[in-house]
C-alpha cells in the first residue's frame, strides 16, 4: 500500500475523531431547536460556562472573587480545598440545570408565542451575558482542565495499524474517548426521546406548541427540561474541548463550526448531528490533505462552510432533517 494512501487513511481517521467533537456541540443546538424552534446562539457559550464552572469547582475557586476583593478590600481567591472530578462534575450538572430554570423563568416565559427571530435575538443576548458572567465569576485567564481522561498518542491504535499496514497512525487518546462518550450520549438521547413520557412530550411540543398545550403538556416544563439536557451536553462538549485545548474564551467559537454540521445533518435530527459532524471532520481533513499541494494549507478554516453552502443550495433541510412545507 502506497504512502499517500496510508497518509490519507490516517487523515480520515483523525477527521472522524475531530468530527465527533464538532457533533458534541451540535447536539445541544438540535435538542433546543427540536423542542422550541429556537436556534440557540448561546450553545457554544454554555459549553464555555460549564467548563469554567467545572474548573472553578475543582480548584476550589471563590466565585466573583475580584468583585468581592474590590468591594471589601480583601484578598481571597480560593477556599483552600480541591474537589475530585467525581464530585465537581455532578455539581456542575446541578449548576447547568439551575441555569436552565433561570433562563426559563427570566427570559423564555415572557417570550411564549413570539416570532422565532425574537427568540433568536434573546439567545444572542444570553450568549453575551453568560460570557461576561463567566468572566467575572471565574476569571479570563486560560485554565487547565483535567478530569482524568488520558491524552496523547494512542499506543493501541499505533500498534494495531503498524501490524496491519507497517505504518502507525497517530490518533489522540482523548478523541477516542470522545467517540465512545458521543456514542453513549446519542444512544441515551434517542432512547429518551422515543421511549419516555417526557421524551414523547418533547416531540409533541416540537410538532405543535398549541396542540401540546391543549392536551395538558406544560410548555414551560419542557423548555426547562430541554435546556437542562442541552446544558449537560454543553458540559460534555466543554470537558472534551477544554481538556484538548484548555478552558479559554475562544472555546465559545466552536459553535460556529457546529453550524455546517447542523446544515448537513439537519436541525431536527440527533443522529444527523453525528453524521454531519463525521462528514465535516473527514471531509475537511481529506480535502486539506489532497489540496494542500495545489492551493496551500488552511483549507480547514473554510471547507466546512463551502460544503454547507452546497447543501443549502440543493438540500436545505439536510440529510436527516424534515422537509418543511407551508400551506399558503
Amino acid at each position: 500500500m502506497s504512502d499517500n494512501v496510508l497518509f490519507a487513511m490516517e487523515a480520515a481517521l483523525n477527521g472522524v475523531t475531530v468530527g465527533i467533537m464538532y457533533s458534541l456541540v451540535a447536539l445541544g443546538f438540535v435538542l433546543i431547536f427540536k423542542a422550541s424552534g429556537i436556534f440557540n446562539f448561546a450553545q457554544g457559550v454554555m459549553a464555555l460556562f460549564a467548563a469554567l464552572t467545572l474548573v472553578g469547582l475543582q480548584n476550589g475557586q471563590i466565585p466573583f472573587a475580584p468583585i468581592i476583593n474590590a468591594a471589601f478590600g480583601t484578598s481571597i481567591h480560593n477556599f483552600g480545598w480541591n474537589l475530585p472530578s467525581v464530585v465537581a462534575i455532578p455539581l456542575t450538572v446541578l449548576v447547568m440545570i439551575g441555569m436552565a430554570w433561570l433562563i426559563e423563568r427570566i427570559v423564555l416565559k415572557h417570550l411564549v408565542n413570539q416570532e422565532p427571530i425574537i427568540l433568536f435575538m434573546a439567545t444572542i443576548g444570553l450568549a453575551f451575558f453568560l460570557e461576561g458572567l463567566g468572566d467575572i465569576m471565574w476569571g479570563a485567564e486560560v485554565k487547565r482542565l483535567d478530569v482524568g481522561i488520558p491524552q496523547g498518542m494512542s499506543s493501541w491504535v499505533d500498534e494495531t495499524t503498524y501490524n496491519l499496514f507497517g505504518y502507525g497512525f497517530f490518533i489522540d487518546t482523548l478523541s477516542l474517548y470522545a467517540l465512545g462518550i458521543a456514542a453513549v450520549l446519542v444512544t441515551g438521547l434517542v432512547l429518551f426521546s422515543q421511549y419516555t413520557k417526557q421524551g414523547r412530550a418533547l416531540r409533541a411540543v416540537a410538532d405543535d406548541h398549541q396542540a401540546a398545550l391543549s392536551v395538558g403538556i406544560s410548555l414551560r416544563f419542557i423548555w426547562v427540561l430541554t435546556w437542562s439536557i442541552a446544558g449537560i451536553v454543553a458540559l460534555v462538549a466543554g470537558i472534551m474541548w477544554g481538556s484538548k485545548s484548555g478552558v479559554q474564551f475562544s472555546l465559545s467559537l466552536i459553535a460556529l463550526k457546529a453550524l455546517p454540521v447542523l446544515i448537513l445533518g439537519g436541525f431536527t435530527s440527533i443522529p444527523g448531528a453525528i453524521v454531519g459532524g463525521l462528514l465535516i471532520g473527514v471531509g475537511e481533513k481529506l480535502f486539506d490533505f489532497l489540496m494542500q499541494p495545489v492551493i496551500g494549507g488552511a483549507t480547514e478554516n473554510w471547507f466546512a462552510y463551502m460544503l454547507a453552502l452546497v447543501f443549502l443550495l440543493f438540500r436545505p433541510q439536510g440529510l436527516f432533517g424534515e422537509r418543511i412545507i407551508e400551506r399558503v
